[in-house]
This record gives structure tokens, C-alpha cells and sequence, in this order.
């Protein structure tokens, strides 16, 4: 090549955090009476950061400004051959992210869809294991299920994601440095104590995700989680 440039935008995207807060009650009589064996605030708060973090698992995926299945490009973008996700469907994504692909990203019920129709052709999916649990793979890439994929009429969609900065993929962004950080983006709050001797504690995530590169994502779309085989 005699010469060659670096395209870039003119006018980026900019990418603003998303909050998710709520407010944990919790009467001064309960923690006062009952905090032995267990610490009730502590155990009350952990519940509620759970809570909030499933919510942001599930803005993360289906949020119309920046979630994952928004943020999908029409190129990377296909529909099943069939109607089951089956092998073939799973391969075609991997064309689509075929550097380095992280994991697939898919709810249960298209979990399990997938499971059969790879056993009706004789291809069972090899188990890995990640973080003590396990998993099945295609193609030694992890597939992942989450709850939080929707499923509208008995169709859903199916993911693949090559994550982290370095390898241009989908990274997660957060605010570091709050006042009352208990883990990246996540802040706890005292609020103080009302006239009814209630204590109140403000729980709030600022969270959001950027797609580096259109490659790094694709999406598989109108998956049936329904269809069934008669395997006599």
C-alpha cells in the first residue's frame, strides 16, 4: 500500500451513565433486636444490592438507548435457517464475530432449544466450566444463559459478544471514586433516621456498556424456543 489513513467520527457518540437507585428501610427495633446471629443491615443490603444488580443485567441487554440488542448493526444482524436454533445458526455468528468471540449470550429457554437440536443431530455440546459453574460450548466458545434475554410469543434472540478493551469488544463503563463505594459504580448511603426510628439507606448504580467495534457484537434474531422433536 503506497499510503493508507486512520478513519475515525467526526462526531462520536457520547455515552452518559445510567443510574439505578432505590431506597432500603429498615426499622431500628430489627436491627436493634435481631442482628445476632446475622447483621440485618448487612444482610438487608446485600439483598437489595442483588436486586439492583439483576436490574442492571437486564438494562445492560434490553435497554433501548444502550443495550446489547440495541446496539446490534443491520450487518451484524441474521435470522435462524430454520426455526429451533440449531448448529448451523450458531456457526453463521461466529462469521460475524469471528475474532476472538467471548461467549454466547442466550435465555434458557433457547438454551435448552439449543440443546436439542444438537442432539437430534448427533452433535451434544461439549461442557466447560467458568467460575465453579458448568456450561455448554459450541465451537469451544462458552454459551452463557440469562433470564434477562426477552422472549416475546415464544421467540428470542441469541447473542455473541467478544469483550474487553484491548480486543476491541463490548466493555463495561462505570463511575470510580463514590462516596460510599462498595464495589465499582455501586454506592451505599445512610439517609439517617425518620421520627418512626426508620433507617433509611440509598443503594444506587451508575452503570453503562459501549460496543468498541461493530464486529464485536452480533445478533441472532426470531430464534423459536418452542419446537420440539418426536426422537422414536
Amino acid at each position: 500500500m503506497p499510503q493508507s489513513f486512520v478513519d475515525y467520527e467526526t462526531n462520536p457518540r457520547e455515552l452518559t451513565l445510567r443510574a439505578i437507585s432505590t431506597i432500603l428501610e429498615v426499622h431500628t427495633r430489627v436491627s436493634d433486636l435481631y442482628s445476632s446471629p446475622h447483621d440485618q443491615i448487612a444482610q438487608q443490603l446485600r439483598l437489595t444490592i442483588e436486586s439492583v444488580k439483576e436490574r442492571q443485567e437486564a438494562e445492560l441487554i434490553s435497554h433501548p438507548e444502550y443495550g446489547l440488542l440495541s446496539q446490534a448493526t443491520p450487518n451484524q444482524t441474521i435470522t435462524p435457517l430454520g426455526k429451533g436454533p440449531t448448529p448451523d445458526d450458531l456457526d453463521n455468528l461466529i462469521t460475524k464475530v469471528w475474532k476472538t468471540p467471548s461467549f454466547f449470550l442466550l435465555h434458557p429457554l433457547a438454551y435448552a432449544a439449543f440443546g436439542r437440536e444438537a442432539t437430534r443431530r448427533g452433535v451434544p455440546p461439549v461442557t466447560v466450566t467458568l467460575f465453579g459453574s458448568q456450561f455448554i460450548s459450541w465451537r469451544g466458545i462458552p454459551i452463557i444463559p440469562s433470564d434477562k434475554v426477552p422472549v416475546v410469543d415464544g421467540e428470542t434472540s441469541i447473542l455473541l459478544v467478544r469483550t474487553g478493551e484491548k480486543r476491541q469488544g463490548v466493555v463495561g463503563l462505570f463511575q470510580p471514586g463514590l462516596v460510599g463505594e462498595q464495589s465499582p459504580g455501586l454506592s451505599v448511603r445512610f439517609n439517617g433516621i425518620n421520627q418512626q426510628a426508620i433507617a433509611s439507606y440509598l443503594v444506587t448504580l451508575y452503570s453503562s456498556l459501549a460496543v468498541l467495534a461493530d464486529d464485536a457484537l452480533a445478533v441472532l434474531q426470531g430464534v423459536r424456543v418452542d419446537q420440539y422433536h418426536d426422537y422414536q
